[in-house]
C-alpha cells in the first residue's frame, strides 16, 4: 500500500487532484491518500485533514488577513507528515503555502511533489530558486513553462492539463440551453465572477453593470451565472438584488461547463474559468480587479512580466480575449467587448478556430502522465533506501 500526502487550496487545484488520484489508483491499486482536499478530491477518498475553503487565499495583501491561520495550518501539517511520513507528499498549486511546506519534509527526505508550476516565468522569478530547493520534481501544465525550469535545473515533467482531455473537442449549445431551461433562440451572455468570495465582492458591480449596459442595447440577452458554493451564491444573489434587481440572469448551483456552453459569449473573472471557456470554443471577455495595495505593489515593482493575465490569452500567443484589469474593468468596457463578439460572428468563427487547435494540442492524457511520474518518483526514492 502507497501513502501519499496530497493538499490542494481551491476549486481548479481539487479537480487536478481528483484526476491525478483516479490515475494512481488505477495504476497502482491500492493507495490512500491525506492532507487537504476539495469535494472531488473527497470522492476519490482523501482524507481533509482541514476544509480546503480555509486555504483558499490569494493577492499580497489580502493574504495579509489570514496569515496566522495560514501559517498554523502549515506547521501542524508540516507535523502531521513528519510523525508519520507518507511515501511521497504532492502539493498542487498553491506555492506560496505549498513550497514552504514542501520545503520542510523534502528536508526530512519525504520526496516532494509540485503539481502545477508556479508563475516564475511571468512574475517574481527569484522564487525559481525556492522551488529547486522544495521540489524533487515539478509537473508542469502548459509547454512554454519547461524551458524556464530546465534552465534553472528544476526537475521538471510537462503533463499537460487534464481540463484538456477530460473536455470533448465538440459541444452541443441547444443540448445545453435545453438542460438549462434557456430560449433556443435569444442571445446568451455567461458571467463567471470567479470562485473566491474577494473576486465576487470585487467583480460584481462591474460584472453586473456590463450586463445591465448590455441588456438597455439589446433587450433580447440573457444571462446565466454559474456559482461554487451556496455562499457565494447568496452574496452574488444579494448584488444582483441590489444592482439589477429586472437582470434577466438563471443563477445555477454550479454547471459551470453546461453555462459556457450554453452561451454566444462569457464575461469571466481572470484563471482556470478562461482556460475552461477556451477548451469549449467561446469568445470571452477577462475583467479583474484586486486589493487596490496589491495592485500598487505589483505595478510600482513591475512585478508581472508577461503581456497578458489570462490563461487563455498566454496560450494562444494572440490576446484574442479583451482583458480590462482594475480601473479599466468598468461596465461600458466589458459591454462594449461582449457586443463585439455578439455582432461580429466571422470573428468568433476564427477565434473558435484557434482555441480549437490549442485543445488538440493540449490533449496529453495528463492525469496518467502525472501519476506515472509520480510512481516512478517513489521507485527511484525506494531504491536509494
Amino acid at each position: 500500500m502507497l501513502r501519499i500526502g496530497i493538499v490542494a487550496n481551491e476549486i481548479s487545484g481539487d479537480l487536478l487532484g481528483a484526476g491525478l488520484m483516479r490515475a494512481l489508483q488505477e495504476l497502482k491499486g491500492d493507495v490512500v491518500f491525506e492532507g487537504v482536499g476539495g469535494p472531488r478530491m473527497l470522492e476519490q477518498g482523501c482524507t481533509s485533514l482541514f476544509p480546503m475553503e480555509r486555504l483558499s487565499v490569494m493577492g499580497l495583501v489580502e493574504v495579509l488577513k489570514h496569515l496566522p491561520e495560514l501559517l498554523s495550518i502549515r506547521r501542524q501539517l508540516v507535523d502531521h507528515f513528519l510523525a508519520d511520513p507518507p511515501d511521497l507528499f504532492i502539493g498542487i498549486d498553491a506555492p506560496d503555502f505549498n513550497l514552504g511546506l514542501e520545503t520542510q519534509l523534502k528536508k526530512a527526505g519525504i520526496p516532494t511533489v509540485h503539481y502545477v508550476s508556479p508563475t516564475v516565468w511571468a512574475w517574481r522569478p527569484g522564487r525559481v530558486h525556492k522551488i529547486k530547493d522544495a521540489v524533487n520534481l515539478l509537473l508542469s501544465l502548459f509547454p512554454f513553462e519547461t524551458e524556464f525550469l530546465k534552465q534553472h535545473q528544476v526537475p521538471v515533467s510537462y503533463v499537460g492539463h487534464s481540463l484538456a482531455d477530460e473536455i470533448p473537442l465538440e459541444n452541443n449549445k441547444a443540448e445545453a440551453r435545453s438542460q438549462l431551461g434557456l430560449d433556443q433562440k435569444k442571445p446568451v451572455i455567461a458571467i463567471l465572477p470567479g470562485s473566491r468570495m474577494s473576486e465576487i465582492q470585487g467583480l460584481a458591480e462591474s460584472f453586473l453593470g456590463a450586463a445591465s449596459w448590455c441588456q438597455e442595447r439589446q433587450p433580447e440577452l440573457h444571462f446565466v451565472t454559474p456559482l461554487v458554493s451556496p455562499t457565494i451564491r447568496k452574496t452574488f444573489e444579494q448584488q444582483v438584488q441590489l444592482l439589477a434587481p429586472d437582470l434577466p440572469i438563471l443563477l445555477l448551483d454550479g454547471q459551470a461547463r453546461n453555462a459556457i456552453i450554453a452561451a454566444d459569449a462569457v464575461l469571466t473573472a481572470s484563471g482556470t474559468a478562461t482556460l475552461e471557456t477556451l477548451l469549449l470554443t467561446r469568445p470571452m471577455v477577462v475583467g479583474y480587479r484586486m486589493q487596490w495595495l496589491t495592485f500598487w505593489i505589483i505595478k510600482y515593482l513591475n512585478l508581472v512580466k508577461v503581456p497578458y493575465i489570462a490563461m487563455a490569452n498566454l496560450l494562444d500567443g494572440k490576446g484574442l480575449a479583451p482583458e480590462y484589469i482594475q480601473n479599466e474593468c468598468t461596465p461600458e468596457n466589458l459591454g462594449k467587448a461582449l457586443l463585439g463578439f455578439l455582432e461580429s460572428p466571422d470573428q468568433v468563427a476564427e477565434i473558435q478556430q484557434t482555441y480549437r487547435q490549442t485543445h488538440r494540442d493540449m490533449r496529453q492524457n495528463s492525469s496518467y502522465k502525472a501519476a506515472e511520474a509520480v510512481l516512478a518518483l517513489i521507485s527511484e526514492n525506494k531504491a536509494k533506501i
